[in-house]
């Protein structure tokens, strides 16, 4: 079992139960899933460079991503509707607590001047979402074998309904917020 999912089952619970008032363990907020997204924007210009982030985010994630096309031509970017322009993953149960453990333990101590996540990347709704500017913070990616660097969005999706509550659930699992 993932180490943040035993965490979150032994402690997280009885802690947010124990601020918020739960009266049941099916109300305390969790993490539902984790979509991992990357946009290739020069993919208009070089269309292997969608298939090389969608390699990486395979390796990333462990997953096969899903190509994302444009849903309408915009002329003064050269786009036409049906072109692939990026690539998604949606993260569920066991996959996306690894994903999480590493994105924690790993990958953000590994970015250059990192002081902490913004706490105001809330959606209003609990939903947080973080961006990296290159995939090669993963030890997973080898410098060597990437043509172009590519950035990503991280969003995880929390079933809380107040983004106080999904901070404080990030928080308890580990994610390092800045302190305002």
């Amino acid at each position: 079992m993932a180490r943040i999912l035993e965490k979150y089952q032994q402690q997280v619970v009885s802690l947010l139960t124990k601020k918020y008032g739960y009266k049941n363990k099916l109300a305390v907020p969790k993490l539902q899933k984790i979509v991992v997204n990357m946009g290739v924007g020069k993919a208009i210009d070089n269309k292997k460079l969608v298939e090389e982030a969608s390699k990486h985010l395979t390796v990333i994630t462990g997953q096969k991503p899903l190509i994302t096309k444009a849903k309408k031509a915009i002329s003064g970017f050269k786009l036409r509707k049906g072109q692939p322009i990026g690539c998604k993953v949606t993260l569920r149960g066991k996959r996306m607590f690894e994903f999480l453990d590493r994105l924690i333990s790993i990958v953000l101590p590994r970015i250059k001047d990192f002081r902490g996540l913004s706490p105001k990347a809330f959606d209003g709704r609990g939903n947080y979402t973080l961006g990296l500017t290159e995939q090669i913070v993963f030890p997973e990616i080898s410098i060597e074998t990437v043509e172009s660097v590519q950035g990503m969005d991280v969003t995880m999706v929390v079933t809380g309904n107040s983004n106080e509550q999904s901070c404080e659930l990030l928080k308890l699992l580990g994610m390092p917020f800045k302190s305002e």
